[in-house]
């Protein structure tokens, strides 16, 4: 047991999550960094590697049991795990459409409710999500993905409401495009979801080599992005949203407050990429 703060951070093993947890560890927090592949989370002495698999409810029980067992409290839970189930809607099963909520939305909130009853005994918590700002605006190929991620906001407010009058405050983070291997990945998951005879194919290769040339114009890294989850974690008054680059925040006003406005200018993008093909 350690009189330091303890946070428990999901995804830890890549990208942001492997950066926020290593962050911790620098500020002098108990880390404990939970993902599938236990040989990809940082090293120090004082992150603690535990395997974890959002999508099984043993596998949260067995987290939240671990960190409470060996330091009798936890300060933080970072619900960073996720991944972009892309594809064509008519061409995604629905078993890998449970499996994009499961990841992106019902482990955070199994996990979120194995936390709770320990930060109401404190009298203090902070929940961080990190959502996207994907949770707000939309675009073709991914709508399992935005669609979790908006599930994971509006539960979140909600979850705010109602704890934040036992000192426990839920809060969202939300990223835009940052360099990582994301775009890839989620082109990659576009491939496998296509079917052989698909009538999206054209337009999956259109977008998928606009997606590659977008990111690698990405400035933002996984240390920016840590930066703001530790900004959100640890803020005495913290705020509903962070956002990492004030573009990213006038994305989601627009998609917001001007709807037809973001989708007319999202169709004119669409209508630019099939002339060039």
């Amino acid at each position: 047991m350690s009189n330091l703060k303890v946070v428990a951070i999901t995804g830890a093993s890549s990208g942001m999550g492997k950066a926020t947890a290593e962050l911790f560890a620098a500020k002098n927090w108990v880390v404990y960094g939970g993902a599938r592949h236990l040989e990809n989370i940082p090293t120090a002495a004082n992150i603690h590697p535990v395997q974890l698999d959002v999508t099984d409810s043993e596998s949260n029980h067995h987290f939240i049991q671990t960190v409470l067992a060996e330091q009798h409290h936890i300060d933080v839970l970072i619900n960073d795990a996720g991944y972009g189930e892309n594809g064509p809607v008519e061409d995604i099963s629905m078993e890998k459409a449970h499996k994009q909520f499961d990841t992106n939305f019902f482990g955070a909130a199994e996990l979120a409710k194995l936390v709770l009853p320990t930060m109401r005994q404190q009298g203090f918590g902070r929940i961080v999500n990190v959502s996207s700002i994907g949770g707000d605006i939309y675009s073709p190929l991914a709508a399992y993905y935005h669609a979790s991620k908006a599930a994971l906001q509006q539960w979140s407010d909600t979850l705010d409401l109602e704890v934040r009058q036992f000192g426990i405050r839920s809060v969202i983070v939300q990223p835009g495009g940052t360099q990582s291997a994301w775009g890839a990945t989620a082109m990659a998951n576009v491939r496998q979801n296509l079917k052989s005879d698909s009538a999206y194919a054209k337009f999956a290769d259109l977008l998928g080599n606009a997606l590659d040339s977008g990111s690698r114009g990405m400035t933002a890294t996984s240390g920016d992005l840590a930066q703001v989850i530790y900004a959100a974690a640890t803020d005495p008054t913290p705020k509903r949203r962070y956002f990492n680059s004030m573009s990213d925040h006038l994305t989601v006003i627009v998609a917001r407050a001007f709807p037809n406005v973001f989708r007319a200018t999202l169709l004119r993008s669409l209508k630019r990429l099939g002339k060039r093909a």
